[in-house]
């Protein structure tokens, strides 16, 4: 397992008090990383933090509530990650938010600047953040939880899957750019996930059934199948992976 071992590295993951990003801190401290949860709100972020450090050890983790669409909110969180674990290793932008579901003619451009400032303005703002320290030191790895969505067309969440296809655009460019400096920057593409983002589908037996249906594997993910991903490209595992979008869906889209 020493190609996963992430003793001593820390990382920061967005959106990480529930699903993807909440299974993604969790497996990264189980490889011996320091995790900082961040979500809106400070009283979800305390109590991930404290299963882990109950799991892993006291000061594993620690708890910095950032709104994404905030940029001096995203600054203090990465501040607060350095002034407790020092210098940061691996990135992990999984917030992100989708107000609108329906045809693209419905959008608002309230909800449309919404979508793409969150899901693409503040993956750039994180990054450069954080990017200057990993080029310096010739080490680094960044990860960006973009979706299906981002590869395939659809009729009701357009708006989310333009901005989860321009993440994975965003990777590639940026890969081109830190490469050089060793530090690598790659997303994953989930297909659908039991999670909240899709409560209303795995809540309703029928519209499950009909959902798995369309899949190879006759079912829809789970988070801690993604969070291997993550492990995977925050490790010396993928040291030779970078600008690539990682398709996890159960075969959906082949």
């Amino acid at each position: 397992m020493s190609l996963f071992d992430l003793t001593g590295k820390v990382a920061i993951v967005t959106g990480s008090t529930k699903g993807i990003g909440k299974a993604s801190a969790i497996a990264l401290a189980e490889q011996g990383a320091k995790v900082a949860i961040s979500s809106r709100k400070q009283e979800a972020c305390d109590a991930v933090a404290a299963e882990i450090n109950a799991r892993f050890g006291a000061d594993t983790a620690i708890a910095v509530a950032a709104n994404i669409s905030d940029k001096a909110g995203l600054q203090h969180l990465v501040d607060a990650t350095r002034a407790a674990f020092g210098p940061i290793d691996v990135l992990v932008c999984n917030a992100a938010s989708n107000p609108y579901y329906g045809p693209q003619s419905g959008i608002s451009d309230e909800q449309f600047r919404k979508i793409l400032d969150n899901n693409i303005v503040s993956n750039h703002w994180l990054i450069s953040m954080v990017a200057p320290e990993m080029r310096e030191r010739k080490d680094g790895a960044i990860v960006i939880v973009s979706s299906i969505a981002g590869i395939r067309g659809t009729p009701t969440i357009g708006a989310y899957g333009i901005s989860k296809a321009a993440d994975m655009q965003l990777a590639r460019n940026l890969a081109h750019e830190f490469g050089p400096d060793n530090v690598r920057i790659n997303c994953i593409a989930p297909g659908l996930i039991k999670t909240d983002f899709a409560r209303a589908l795995w809540e309703d037996p029928a519209r499950i059934a009909a959902a798995n249906n369309t899949v190879p594997l006759r079912r829809i993910g789970v988070p801690e199948e993604i969070a291997g991903a993550v492990v995977f490209l925050a490790s010396p595992a993928s040291a030779f992976m970078t600008g690539q979008a990682m398709v996890i869906d159960g075969g959906v889209t082949i």
